[in-house]
């Protein structure tokens, strides 16, 4: 995929959700704290959820099964790309894919129901649209339900935005710089078989 196309996808959820949002008469919780402090947690956050998530795959046994071939082929898609584009990427997946799952639907499915259901189910959701593996599914589920969890307690939807960016930075930074960590291997231009 282009990077124009990357960037035209990634932008169009969240173009999805602010018309959810609009046409619905969703409420979109914001009330929560101030800009810098949002920004600041929403960092934190980010940074603490990702050093849990591996630690937690680095457990053998723990998901039913490996993320190594997820891995490859994330690291195959991204590696595709420049740094900007990529940092662009993981913006307008925090912005749009909250304003889509948090904004949205968290915040429909909340006026209907309790914020718990309401967090487990615009969480599924989550896992189900990343969906490219059980593994896959069940960790992005339960990136789902922290972020659902903390724009609940926050009031925020800039927090979990920034968490949300911020946290696919890391993860796309870390992939890259040190593909080694995830079993992914990798096939230099001069060498014909991949290097571990």
């Amino acid at each position: 995929m282009s990077s124009n196309a990357a960037l035209m996808f990634q932008g169009g959820i969240g173009v999805l959700g602010l018309i959810a949002i609009v046409v619905f008469g969703i409420p979109v919780l914001h009330s929560g704290p101030g800009l810098w402090q949002s920004v600041f947690y929403g960092m934190l956050g980010a940074t603490g959820t990702y050093g849990l998530l591996f630690l937690f795959t680095r457990i053998p046994g723990l998901f039913p099964d490996n993320l190594e071939r997820q891995m490859q082929g994330l690291y195959n898609f991204a590696s595709g790309y420049s740094p900007t584009v990529l940092i662009l990427l993981s913006l307008l997946a925090g912005v749009g894919e909250e304003l889509l799952f948090r904004g949205a639907v968290q915040g429909w499915l909340m006026e209907y129901t309790n914020p718990s259901t309401a967090v487990l189910a615009a969480s599924v959701l989550f896992g189900l649209v990343h969906y490219v593996s059980f593994t896959y599914f069940l960790v992005a589920t339960g990136l789902g339900l922290i972020l659902g969890g903390a724009y609940v307690q926050s009031e925020s939807i800039l927090l979990v935005m920034v968490w949300h960016a911020v946290y696919d930075m890391i993860a796309l930074f870390c992939l890259l710089r040190f593909p080694r960590w995830f079993g992914v291997r990798v096939r230099h231009p001069d060498h014909s078989e991949p290097q571990e």
